[in-house]
């Protein structure tokens, strides 16, 4: 008998610009990615915006930062922010 192996999966990292930083502890990061249209070949962009949770306020307007996901904080928010990137 071979020992069981468990193979933990390692949950998503995003990278995005912060569009609000109004609330406390909460900012409104913007997700662009390219796919290409699967009739028309076309490479168009698709944007999602995800609620994270900034424990430390750090993360202002414009600033490029990396995003994981994590358990439910709260009725929105199910990420994370892992650190600011660039500052705007």
């Amino acid at each position: 008998m071979s020992p069981t192996v468990s193979r933990t999966s390692r949950p998503p990292v995003r990278d995005g610009v912060v569009v609000s930083d109004k609330m406390q502890k909460t900012i409104i990061v913007e997700v662009t990615r390219q796919v290409r249209h699967p009739v028309y070949q076309k490479v168009v962009r698709k944007k999602i915006k995800y609620a994270v949770h900034d424990e430390k306020n750090e993360a202002k307007m414009g600033n490029k930062v990396q995003i994981v996901q994590t358990r439910p904080l709260s009725k929105t928010k199910r990420w994370r922010l892992i650190k600011v990137l660039s500052q705007e």
